[in-house]
């Protein structure tokens, strides 16, 4: 008998090896090593932008000159080190978020995929005469079938285009929620719900527009066997972050990923960030501080955020972020998916997406009725 292979992710004129986007994570998490690696492998690998510029020399002066020249380095860096799919991921709250997304496409970036808010008409980051290359490129990251429609209709009314997949990401992802606090734990607001939910609210588009589009779940996705669950319900590929930081080949310091290896499950926590969304961290004592008025930002050298307000926030997220990549948690904490206590070693992206496949035909050959 032959073994149970991963089924394509055909997205657009892609098509991918195995049905696994690596979850873009930024301020230097996932860069060229990691996503080059996922890309070598079959998967989707995907360049985290926000920050992306931190260790250029202008980067607290100039920080998007910055961030557009180191972007425009990693892209061509993981380029050189595979030919498979690569993306990056821009978060929509960025103030430079259309000037990255932008320097992305001209370095010929396979896809874009955007959370933190949704990317709706707009002049900057669509500008007329390039209005098909980046809806062709563009794939939002959505928590509702809401959000899937509002997104769906903004686009068939100024573009007449819809896109060519949506990410679906329920509320145990690590870093920026879509949800409100109260949401996250609530039974109605499950990934389990809510892939259903923007799989029907494509629909109508679909048949509008004639063409079939992917939904990738994501958030907590952690075991083989959450890809075939996930895939039952119809979702035709699944995102992975978390996973990944326990990889050699992420671009995370040793710090940072022994901090995933060392965390509790009760460790994990959910804070307020200054993006004006709840996030999921790892918790630490720079959190603590935060949290009894410890820590206050003694300057904000970038404007780096649209939703933030830097005289009353209580800490600077990128700062805090910038540290915790070099493993300095005395400064910074680490954003974490609801199930990085699991992660207890470090791995290649090899082993893992193997183990990966592994787990996912154990439990093919599980559910399939035996035969008569």
């Amino acid at each position: 008998m032959h073994p149970i292979q991963f089924p394509k992710l055909k997205i657009g004129e892609f098509e991918a090896k195995i049905p696994i986007i690596q979850g873009g994570m930024s301020m230097g998490i996932s860069l060229s090593g990691l996503s080059s690696a996922v890309a070598n492998e079959g998967g989707i690998g995907v360049i985290g932008t926000a920050g992306i510029g931190m260790f250029e020399p202008d980067f607290t002066k100039n920080f998007r000159e910055a961030n557009t020249r180191a972007l425009k380095s990693e892209i061509r860096k993981a380029r050189q080190m595979t030919s498979g799919i690569l993306g990056v991921n821009v978060l929509v709250a960025l103030t430079d978020y259309a000037q990255l997304v932008l320097t992305s496409i001209d370095e010929g970036i396979d896809f874009v995929f955007c959370g933190a808010g949704l990317p709706l008409k707009n002049p900057e980051l669509f500008p007329p005469n390039r209005i098909k290359e980046v809806v062709k490129k563009v794939i939002p990251i959505v928590s509702s079938g809401r959000a899937t429609r509002i997104i769906c209709q903004s686009w068939l009314k100024n573009y007449n285009q819809i896109p060519d997949a949506v990410v679906v990401e329920g509320p145990m992802a690590g870093g920026h929620l879509g949800f409100k606090r109260e949401q996250i734990d609530d039974p109605d607001y499950t990934l389990e719900k809510i892939v259903p939910e923007v799989i029907e609210a494509l629909v109508p588009f679909e048949q509008q527009m004639n063409k079939k589009v992917p939904v990738i779940a994501a958030g907590g996705i952690y075991t083989g066997e959450d890809i075939d669950k996930y895939m039952r319900m119809g979702a035709q590929g699944v995102q992975m972050a978390t996973r990944f930081v326990g990889t050699h080949e992420c671009d995370a310091y040793d710090g940072f990923k022994k901090a995933y290896i060392e965390c509790k499950e009760e460790d994990i926590t959910i804070i307020d960030s200054p993006v004006g969304m709840p996030g999921r961290a790892i918790g630490n004592q720079f959190l603590k501080n935060v949290k009894e008025g410890r820590e206050k930002p003694p300057k904000c050298p970038w404007r780096c955020l649209k939703t933030c307000d830097f005289i009353k926030t209580p800490y600077c997220i990128t700062m805090a972020l910038i540290e915790a990549k070099k493993g300095c948690f005395e400064k910074g904490f680490a954003f974490a998916g609801a199930n990085a206590w699991r992660v207890d070693k470090i791995c290649s992206v090899k082993e893992l997406i193997e183990s990966l496949r592994e787990q996912y035909q154990h439990t093919i050959l599980k559910l399939q009725p035996l035969p008569v």
